[in-house]
């Protein structure tokens, strides 16, 4: 269990499958509000699966997915979204069509009352007001990963889950995105679940972390504790 607050999201001994394929076994995770936890683990380990488990892409088989204080295992991806989940999903996933404006208006038409509008989110991301009439496609990688997050934020949600948003990214946008989630942690208490790779932007970022291997947690604490365990650097997370 996560440190000292008031549980947002709970998951408890969730079991999720592709098919017969048995992916998560009993994950058990928990994100408190205004934290950020990291869920943390190499390639091909259930990360990208938890999160689909918790945004209703790929439903658990069994166990619960506690949100606000209510299962929403088994609920569709849409009803999970409007309770207040939003999703930066691993490779951005914008409408290359679709001017910057039009993402940003669209995905807020039916955004909650934490107070993010197009100003909001442009005042993050002043590239991204720059070029509010530029069509997704055309835009970099970094400015492509600014509109994914912006895109998430201006649905006001209670949680924010952002999976693997550094991937690709060059050092520098990577540093900017860093910047961005101390921002909306320090400034602005949102609550975010961070899947990532990258241990050492997690550990700066994180108040708790988990460790999954083979579908299965196999360390969590304090991002402190984390650092310190050089056993489990080497043995799940090849560093």
């Amino acid at each position: 269990m996560s440190v000292s607050g008031t549980p947002v999201l709970e998951l408890r001994g969730v079991h999720t499958y592709y098919g017969e394929s048995h992916i998560l076994h009993g994950v058990d995770l928990s994100v408190s509000s205004g934290q950020v936890v990291a869920l943390l683990g190499r390639n091909g380990v259930g990360k990208t699966t938890t999160v689909r488990s918790i945004v209703g892409f790929t439903p658990p088989r069994s166990g619960k997915v506690v949100f606000k204080g209510k299962d929403i295992a088994g609920l569709p991806a849409q009803r999970i979204a409007r309770m207040g989940i939003s999703l930066v999903p691993q490779g951005r996933r914008v409408f290359g069509s679709l001017t910057v404006r039009e993402h940003l208006k669209i995905f807020g038409a039916n955004g909650g009352t934490n107070g993010w509008d197009l100003d909001r989110v442009v005042s993050i991301f002043p590239r991204l007001g720059d070029r509010l009439k530029q069509r997704a496609g055309g835009l970099s990688g970094g400015e492509q990963q600014m509109l994914a997050i912006g895109r998430a934020l201006i649905t006001n949600p209670d949680l924010l889950v952002m999976d693997e948003i550094t991937e690709g990214l060059s050092p520098v946008m990577v540093e900017a995105t860093v910047n961005v989630i101390r921002n909306l942690k320090e400034t602005e208490g949102q609550t975010i679940l961070l899947v990532e790779q990258n241990l050492p932007m997690a550990l700066g970022l994180a108040d708790y972390v988990y460790v999954m291997n083979k579908g299965a947690i196999v360390f969590e604490g304090l991002a402190e504790k984390l650092e310190s365990a050089h056993d489990v650097h080497a043995l799940y997370l090849g560093v």
